[in-house]
């Protein structure tokens, strides 16, 4: 009577892969522009089994799509945080090497001063002896 006995199970298989999207992700503008637009959800209409039967194929058809907007959207965020990640990564090395470089020129005029004050010092005390 029910055509499509594997629906609940692909649903839930949809929906354990929206789960792992933390709450606040929903609230942010940002999609890829290279994906399409994002497919919409049927509505389920149970009220005669031929209706849910449509509804069934909808779904499925939709299941589909919606995987291969989501794979999409996975792949092209993974490679726009990458690319983040990696400017970063440089902008941080770029300033770590300039503050490197600043504390090794405080430090070897801290070297050369003391021991200029030391030397100039110790020959003051000689000459007054």
């Amino acid at each position: 009577m029910l055509q499509k006995g594997f629906l609940l199970a692909s649903i839930g298989g949809l929906v354990a892969m929206v789960a792992c999207v933390p709450a606040h992700a929903a609230e942010r503008a940002w999609v890829p522009s290279t994906c399409g637009a994002e497919p919409q959800a049927p509505v389920v209409d149970v009220s005669s089994v031929e209706k849910y039967n449509v509804s069934v194929d909808k779904v499925s058809a939709y299941e589909k799509t919606a995987r291969a907007y989501n794979a999409c959207v996975s792949r092209v965020a993974v490679k726009e945080e990458t690319a983040i990640s990696n400017e970063a990564r440089d902008k941080i090395a770029y300033i770590h090497d300039g503050s490197t470089a600043v504390q090794q020129r405080i430090g070897a005029n801290f070297t050369q001063l003391t021991t200029a004050l030391k030397a100039g010092g110790a020959k003051l005390q000689k000459a007054a002896h």
